[in-house]
């Protein structure tokens, strides 16, 4: 027997029931830690709040599958695994540098996720991103297929023109924004300069793995939904983050265009 449970919902920006797509079983996904650094108290708060509404919906009788992603592949990590290293290293040299540096933030990360009661136990998943680069290939190319990505140079981006209610989350308004505004207007081979990275073509002095588009690594927008939709199915019902991550914050656009989202999805942003 469950009891109601409301939740502010980020999308409608209207308090909500949580109505779970499998009745008693809540599918929860939480972005988790880059962890190219410690993390500070405001990064645990997030946490906190992620683990209260957890333990929440089990108090009130729902069995909740919990998936967090660790992001272990992202520039910064690249930046401060790499710097080290001689330009000759080849990429196994390149690959072992960068999981030296996250291995040694992931444990720092739970641990203190310990020290404020969050076990490690809690989790349901807790997939590393490196460990899912077929399954974002993969992703990838659905959205190709679906003429919502485009390679240009080894590099692919996602076509937002093709996704109609992009920037809902964050109740962006499309006719208003300025294009160029917040990016460099001649780095990019671009469509259109809102389109965001969702494979990196490989540069020097980078760790890469191959793919059918040449030699790069993920951007970060792709890594959460293909480790989302493989551990938890193609429609979540909570997705929850911090607040800086309500735009931009592509996962969503991503979902929705590969129909992930449902009537039940609780935005949530702290």
């Amino acid at each position: 027997m469950t009891r109601p449970i409301h939740l502010f919902n980020t999308l409608t920006r209207r308090v909500e029931p949580v109505e779970p797509l499998s009745p008693g079983v809540v599918t929860f996904y939480t972005c988790g830690p880059t962890v190219y650094n410690f993390a500070h108290i405001g990064n645990l708060r997030t946490f906190l709040f992620q683990d209260l509404l957890k333990r929440t919906l089990r108090a009130a009788g729902y069995e909740v599958r919990h998936c967090m992603n660790i992001t272990d592949v992202e520039d910064k990590i690249i930046r401060d695994s790499q710097r080290e290293l001689p330009p000759e290293a080849d990429n196994a040299a390149r690959h072992e540098a960068m999981k030296a540096l996250t291995g040694r933030y992931t444990q720092a990360f739970f641990e203190d996720l310990e020290a404020v009661g969050i076990p490690q136990s809690a989790f349901t998943f807790l997939p590393r991103a490196t460990e899912y680069i077929p399954q974002m290939i993969s992703l990838v190319q659905r959205l190709e297929a679906k003429g919502l990505a485009y390679a240009r140079e080894g590099s692919v981006y996602f076509r937002i023109s093709g996704l109609p209610q992009y920037g809902c989350l964050a109740h962006l308004d499309r006719e208003g924004m300025k294009a160029g505004a917040s990016v460099d207007a001649d780095e990019y081979e671009r469509e259109a300069l809102s389109d965001f990275v969702l494979w990196k073509a490989t540069k020097p002095g980078e760790p890469f793995w191959d793919s059918p588009w040449g030699k790069g690594r993920p951007g970060w927008h792709i890594e959460c939904s293909a480790m989302g939709m493989e551990l938890l199915g193609e429609r979540i019902d909570i997705h929850s983050g911090g607040v800086d991550l309500v735009f931009p914050h592509h996962e969503n656009e991503i979902a929705q265009s590969e129909g992930a989202t449902g009537h039940s999805w609780v935005n949530m942003w702290v």
